[in-house]
């Protein structure tokens, strides 16, 4: 089933796109902001992948992606980095459309960043050597760092809307590490993870996630207000 991680890419992006258009959500209008922030993403997170796939510390399965590479990433990959943020990113604003105080208070937000900072923190010491677990705590530690000094109110939506975007994750995740599959779409080298599975996810993909969508949300965030303040000042 060589169309396999095509179809989980597209068939996560469908509906977003599709309600991208509805006339109270009109999430297009984000689109501007929304690509600049997966450009930047991309920017991170495909040479991180790209090194990663060189190494041997994460592979693809041939059987489920078309053969087309571009820097020894399969083009479905490449895919999943706009088809992913962008589902991500319109769930997290659908959810808040229609659920304007779904968010935590900043006390709560505060206390939940800082201990996560600091248990990420410990983690990426004390797992040093093991290079995915290490630099991919060692992202979210900054990126939560600086989202929570600069922009407290996105993390106090995030952290809800992201509980709901894990519902999507398990199904998706779980398929391309190799869940409901003969073999996984995406394989793992234990020795540089924390060989920590839910189900047949490494712990560590839900951080990734985590890191990955967050970044996207607060560069777009970044960028609109940059845009409402020099509007304003017309």
């Amino acid at each position: 089933m060589t169309y396999l991680y095509l179809l989980l890419n597209l068939g996560s992006l469908s509906v977003p796109f599709l309600f991208s258009f509805h006339p109270k959500l009109k999430f297009y209008k984000r689109w501007k902001s929304l690509f600049l922030g997966i450009l930047i993403s991309m920017s991170i997170f495909i040479p991180w992948d790209i090194i990663f796939t060189i190494n041997g510390i994460w592979g693809f399965n041939e059987d489920y992606f078309l053969g087309f590479e571009l820097f020894s990433l399969p083009i479905e990959e490449w895919l999943f980095f706009i088809c992913i943020p962008y589902a991500c990113t319109f769930t997290h604003y659908a959810l808040l459309y229609y659920f304007p105080n779904l968010k935590l208070s900043q006390g709560l937000t505060k206390t939940i960043s800082y201990l996560l900072i600091l248990l990420l923190f410990i983690f990426t010491i004390y797992n040093r050597t093991k290079w995915y677990t290490s630099i991919n705590f060692a992202l979210a530690t900054i990126l939560i760092s600086m989202v929570i000094k600069k922009n407290s109110h996105l993390l106090s939506h995030f952290y809800v809307t992201f509980l709901v975007m894990l519902i999507p994750f398990f199904i998706v995740n779980g398929i391309l590490t190799g869940s409901f599959i003969t073999n996984e779409v995406v394989w793992y080298n234990n020795l540089e993870n924390l060989n920590i599975r839910i189900f047949t996810i490494p712990i560590e993909d839900i951080v990734y996630a985590f890191t990955l969508i967050l970044l996207n949300l607060f560069v777009m965030n970044y960028l609109e207000l940059k845009k409402n303040l020099s509007t304003n000042r017309l």
